[in-house]
């Protein structure tokens, strides 16, 4: 093992919290792919189809790898599926596709001993390889537990020497949902449980000078993902280890929800210059999956050169980690004083957006804030998803606007209005220095990270009616605003701040500008709410619609749990276990449940992940056999086997006996 290339970050999760660089890991070879050290990120996906259907397999792995699929994952849950894919294997290579092949293995390790002898990697879930999950808690003493660790081994040890002997790789791939019950019973459900389930097998690959590894800490929550991930970096390094990372969202879900939560989680890991490998997983075909990730990655190739330059002087970058006292293996929210009981405190991080270009004669405008106007009743009504502020820079609407929301001027527009009630002013650092009239109750300051070290900035007349609008468009903005959340706290202040990020596309495809927002944005705003910076954000993208920018604000708050708006799907991906059709199952059960803000619902394919999974959903449903379904409250099994035919319903009825039915009719 290569210690130089970690002997710098002792106690450390990344290289750099202010600049970006990325954490070099050793290298793996997956075939002729190359994962970790100087190798680009790659990208995978796993395919849906039965293992046993052949051609449709092979098919549909072509279609992945044309998408831009580096490496393709297939499930192997038995060893006629493990055996099978020599015949997959044989049909790509005859027709030129050498992508190497993945078997994903749960449960059952002589499966896995067989498909190490024919693919260029297994995956293993040291959740279920040879460890159980009944949900038992168990007292065990040091000497039983070690006992455990013993008999693991004996299971374990006989899959590394065939990937030995053979030269396959191997990805020890934690979830979220499938902790054993022994690792339950000491660690609980958390990343620290996780990262030890991963450590346990990879000191046994160590034990037996296997190295040929990739790490994963999988999590349907980006949050409970992001810490994990964190922290198998720190105890890596204690340990002397470097292995390269995968990254990826479990059960991210479809669509938005599914591409936003995915950049928060992968995203904030990228910008802190982890991963080696990406997957998103989506619940759409999986020749979707690739493009996203793609996007999500392609924003890092920018700063090749950049990091290249950095890794070289890393020992003088680890020295920004003195700048916080802030845990990044912990949510804390920071605490801010409350603005005219609106903003900041305990209040949920608040929305702004731009109406400052749109056409301010029509109060329809409003709808794509989130505030549907009716011309007959002349009044205004809410829905889940409206924003708190909405800029609209020197201009004047000409409409009478809703009671509730809060109007942001220019400053020296905002002078001139008569009435000020609901309007606040917005003005530059200098203009606030100077400023005669600073009497509104909101007085938010336009920054950029590096006014805060200016001699402007120490001459700010501070008050509780004092926000600071923290923006950047730079290439690495999220690591600046950062730094100024650090500096803040080096000062003591208590100021709410709103994240603040433009965008801008170069492409003309209006739903390419769409995804990348949702996926931009998702990783600059989101990776710094997951770690309690920010009390509102500010979404800046002229060239794409204002309700695209009102849906990606409140999904990136959903997604780190800041502010809940809507439903949560907690939505597997689908692959050769899935015993019903996802995609138009979870599209059914959305068009019935959509309406019930703050639950979340789990649907499953299988039972691999599915009640570890929905520990963190308030009800699951999962596929059990042939149209059949298990329906769970939280990680209970409530309705067993019940007919597909009448799941929903019976859902539906669990949800309306615990007093958490609404009727859609009665959602405004």
């Amino acid at each position: 093992m290569d210690a130089s290339a970690i002997k710098l970050l002792p106690g450390r999760y990344c290289n750099s919290l202010t600049e970006y660089s990325r954490f070099v890991t050793r290298e793996v070879m997956i075939g002729d792919v190359g994962i970790g050290g100087d190798n680009p990120i790659r990208i995978q996906s796993m395919t849906t189809t039965d293992t046993m259907d052949t051609m449709g397999t092979v098919e549909q792995s072509i279609r992945m790898i044309e998408a831009g699929c580096e490496l393709v994952r297939i499930t192997a849950p038995s060893i006629k599926e493990a055996q099978n894919l020599a015949g997959i294997k044989k049909q790509l290579r005859d027709r030129g596709y050498n992508t190497p092949l993945v078997a994903d293995i749960h449960f059952t390790p002589n499966a896995a001993e067989v498909a190490a002898r024919i693919v260029e990697k297994v995956r293993v879930n040291p959740g279920n390889y040879a460890d159980k999950k009944k949900f038992d808690q168990i007292d065990y003493t040091d000497a039983e537990y070690q006992g455990e660790l013993d008999r693991i081994y004996n299971k374990f040890a006989p899959l590394v020497k065939v990937c030995k002997e053979y030269g396959t790789a191997m990805r020890i791939g934690t979830n979220h949902g499938s902790l054993s019950d022994r690792i339950m019973s000491r660690y609980g459900d958390t990343p620290q449980g996780m990262v030890e389930s991963a450590m346990e097998f990879m000191r046994m690959c160590e034990t037996l000078n296997y190295y040929n590894l990739v790490i994963s800490m999988k999590s349907s929550n980006p949050q409970v993902m992001v810490q994990a991930y964190r922290l198998l970096v720190e105890t890596m390094v204690a340990e002397g280890m470097n292995y390269p990372l995968h990254l990826g969202v479990t059960e991210a879900g479809d669509g938005e929800d599914g591409r936003i939560k995915s950049a928060v989680g992968i995203g904030t890991l990228l910008e802190d210059g982890l991963g080696d490998t990406v997957r998103v997983s989506l619940t759409e075909e999986p020749e979707a999956e690739a493009p996203v990730a793609i996007a999500l990655v392609d924003r890092y190739s920018k700063r090749k050169a950049e990091s290249e330059k950095q890794i070289a002087n890393r020992e003088l970058l680890a020295l920004d980690f003195q700048l916080s006292a802030h845990n990044p293996y912990e949510y804390k929210k920071r605490e801010t004083y409350e603005a005219n009981a609106f903003i900041g405190g305990h209040m949920v991080p608040r929305v702004v957006v731009d109406l400052s270009r749109s056409n301010l004669k029509d109060a329809t405008v409003l709808g794509d804030a989130g505030y549907l106007y009716s011309p007959i009743l002349d009044k205004y009504n809410m829905a889940e998803q409206s924003v708190d502020f909405v800029y609209f820079g020197d201009e004047l609407p000409s409409f009478n606007l809703p009671s509730n929301l809060k109007q942001l001027y220019n400053y020296f527009a905002w002078k001139k209005l008569a009435d000020k009630t609901l309007c606040h002013p917005v003005f530059t650092l200098q203009e606030f220095i100077k400023a005669d009239d600073q009497s509104s109750a909101l007085n938010l300051v336009r920054l950029k990270p590096a006014d805060i070290d200016s001699d402007a900035f120490g001459s700010l007349p501070f008050s509780n009616s004092l926000i600071f609008v923290l923006e950047t468009d730079a290439l690495h903005g999220m690591a600046d605003q950062r730094s100024f959340f650090f500096k803040m706290e080096e000062l003591g202040l208590d100021v709410p701040v709103i994240i603040k990020r433009s965008y801008t596309f170069d492409t003309q495809d209006a739903e390419l500008k769409t995804q990348n927002l949702q996926l931009y944005a998702g990783t600059d705003l989101g990776a710094l709410l997951i770690d309690g910076f920010g009390d509102g954000i500010w979404i800046d993208a002229p060239e794409v619609e204002t309700k695209v920018i009102t849906s990606t604000a409140f999904g990136i708050l959903q997604a780190t749990r800041s502010r809940i708006s809507k439903t949560e799907y907690i939505s597997c991906p689908s692959c050769g276990r899935t015993l019903f059709d996802l995609m138009v199952t979870t599209q059914m059960i959305r068009s019935r449940t959509s309406h019930l803000k703050g639950l979340k619902i789990g649907i499953m394919g299988c039972i691999v992940n599915g009640p570890g999974e929905m520990a963190d959903a308030d009800y699951g449903y999962v596929g059990s056999g042939t149209d059949k379904i298990t329906l769970y409250r939280g990680k209970e099994a409530v309705k067993k086997n019940i007919s597909a035919t009448n799941a929903l319903d019976e859902l539906i009825g669990i949800i309306r006996e615990d007093g958490n039915w609404i009727e859609p009719a009665e959602v405004n």
